[in-house]
């Protein structure tokens, strides 16, 4: 199959930053990362104007929610607006025609019970109504995370899994994460199908820090500390979406997305 690949990049004018990159797919926030406020569209003419104009271009969206959102936390003043916020991201990515919404797994505070969090999400996938797949994304630190680890992924999904939801969750595996968190990607793709059953998009990110650091710094394809042959492999075994959220600009980012293009 061929294998999509994009960026992420401002929302405000995604498809432009989309053909400076030959991009084939744009990922975006929905208003600010780092705020609880309600998402909203940028995009001049919102949401309509976006979906037209992104088939008109044929590029692939997808929405990256808000980093403030843990829906695994035991304290109901973050769990309680993550759930608000990650429902009304995935209503208003429907409005847009987002190929997925993508999210982080999420962590419990030090000295919470870790089933505390898995319970957490199978109420959120309970109650979740989207028109648009929601993708869990694995995460490079904290030992305490849903999606850090192998481990913990099969038993979050595990308990997802007979929430009334769940056919709508997929899962976006990143590979400066997984680098991070000290998962060896020579066979990361198998053992995460056989967790998960699929991968829907990979987040193809060098990491700028050591195997098994915990740290989650994204770095150019090539520049960084992974194997460049084995990122390059998740792309090709995951046969799936594939998007750069590397740093230093659009040329930059088109350097990288060529870089993965010519190496597939």
């Amino acid at each position: 199959m061929s294998i999509l690949i994009g960026s992420h990049v401002s929302a405000s004018d995604a498809i432009e930053e989309a053909r400076v990159r030959d991009a084939q797919l744009a990922q975006f926030f929905l208003g600010s990362p780092q705020r609880w406020s309600a998402p909203s569209v940028s995009y001049p003419g919102g949401a309509a104007a976006l979906k037209a104009d992104a088939a008109h271009a044929g590029v692939g969206l997808y929405v990256h929610a808000a980093y403030l959102i843990n829906i695994a936390s035991p304290n109901p003043k973050v769990r309680f607006p993550s759930r608000k916020l990650l429902q009304d991201t995935c209503t208003l990515a429907g409005q847009v025609g987002a190929k997925g919404v993508i999210v982080h797994g999420g962590h419990v505070t030090e000295g919470a019970p870790i089933e505390t969090g898995y319970d957490n999400w199978f109420k959120m996938i309970d109650s979740l109504e989207t028109e648009v797949p929601l993708l869990i994304e694995n995460t490079a630190g904290g030992k305490h995370a849903m999606a850090r680890y192998c481990e913990s992924l099969a038993r979050l999904w595990e308990r997802i899994s007979s929430a009334s939801g769940f056919a709508h969750v997929g899962f976006c595996l990143d590979t400066c994460h997984a680098h991070a968190a000290g998962e060896l990607l020579d066979t990361l793709v198998e053992r995460v199908k056989a967790i998960t059953g699929r991968i829907d998009l990979v987040h193809a990110n060098d990491s700028r820090d050591a195997f098994g650091s915990g740290a989650d710094r994204h770095t150019n394809l090539g520049a960084g500390t992974i194997d460049p042959d084995a990122l390059v492999a998740v792309v090709r075994e995951a046969a799936c979406d594939a998007l750069v959220e590397t740093p230093n600009g659009a040329e930059a980012q088109a350097a990288d997305i060529a870089w993965l293009r010519d190496r597939l």
